[in-house]
C-alpha cells in the first residue's frame, strides 16, 4: 500500500486518504491510525473517526494549526507502532425472509443461490466492522464472497425499521434507526448499535467481529418488545 495522502477538509479538519478504493489493508491501516489517536491524541485534537479507507481527524483552531496537526500526522505515520486492541466478538440472534426481509429471494437469487443456502452461508460468516457511519453507531460489515456483490434496488425503500439486515456490495448494514435506504432487506434482530439514553451508547467498535445466529420471528419480535439495546446478543472478548 502506498503512503498515504494527508488532504484538508473544512476549517478544522483533515483526512487521512489510503485508499480511494475498497482494500482490506487500507481498511485495517485506517483503523490502526485511528485507535492509536485515540489512546494517544496529537495536541488539539477534538475528534477522531474511521472510515472503510480513512481517517478524519478534526482540531481546535484555537491550541494548534492545520500544517502542526499535518505535521504531526506525518510523524506519527512514519514512526507507527502496533496498537493493541482487543476486538469484542458479537453473536447476534436474528430471523430472515417473512416481512422483514422482503428482499431475501431476489438478492438470492441474484446470488445465484437459494435462500437457504445464501442465509446459511452469512451466518457462517465472521464478519468484521469495517467502520461506523451514515447514522450513530451504524456498523458496515463484511467482506462477504463476490456472489455477494448486487446492485442497489432500482428505487428507494421509503422505510426499514431498525435492526433491519441489509446487503450492500459484498458487505451488511445493520441500521442502527428507521431509514430510507436503496440496498435489500434480508431480516431483522433486535439488537441496537446506537442507543443514546444506554449507559453504552456506542456497542460496536470497528474491528469488532459480528456473526449473526438464526432463530425465528416470533423470537425477535419478543425480544424488540423487551426493549433491551442488546436484543439477546452475547458478547465475548478473545481470551
Amino acid at each position: 500500500m502506498t503512503c498515504p495522502e494527508i488532504l484538508p477538509l473544512g476549517l478544522d479538519g483533515v483526512l487521512v486518504r489510503f485508499a480511494t478504493t475498497w482494500s482490506e489493508a487500507a481498511n485495517t491501516a485506517a483503523q490502526r491510525l485511528a485507535a492509536a489517536l485515540s489512546a494517544d491524541p496529537l495536541p488539539g485534537q477534538t475528534e477522531v473517526a474511521p472510515g472503510l479507507g480513512s481517517v478524519l481527524l478534526r482540531f481546535d483552531r484555537l491550541e494548534t494549526t492545520r500544517a502542526a496537526i499535518i505535521g504531526s500526522l506525518r510523524d506519527r505515520l512514519d514512526h507507527a507502532a502496533p496498537v493493541d486492541t482487543a476486538a469484542q466478538h458479537w453473536l447476534v440472534p436474528a430471523c430472515f425472509g417473512g416481512a422483514w426481509g422482503t428482499d431475501l429471494a431476489e438478492a438470492a437469487a441474484l446470488a445465484g443461490r437459494s435462500e437457504s443456502a445464501l442465509i446459511s452461508e452469512l451466518c457462517a460468516t465472521d464478519l468484521r466492522v469495517l467502520a461506523l457511519g451514515f447514522a450513530p453507531g451504524q456498523p458496515y460489515l463484511g467482506t462477504l464472497p463476490a456472489h455477494w456483490q448486487m446492485p442497489r434496488l432500482p428505487a428507494l425503500t421509503p422505510r426499514v425499521a431498525a435492526g433491519t439486515i441489509t446487503t450492500a456490495l459484498r458487505q451488511i448494514v445493520l441500521f442502527a434507526a428507521p431509514s430510507p435506504t436503496g440496498w435489500r432487506a434480508l431480516g431483522r434482530t433486535a439488537f441496537r448499535p446506537f442507543a443514546a439514553l444506554a449507559a453504552e451508547p456506542f456497542l460496536l467498535r470497528p474491528g469488532d467481529f459480528l456473526r449473526f445466529t438464526p432463530t425465528s420471528a416470533e423470537n425477535i419480535a419478543e425480544l424488540i418488545a423487551k426493549g433491551d439495546p442488546l436484543g439477546g446478543a452475547i458478547r465475548s472478548f478473545p481470551k
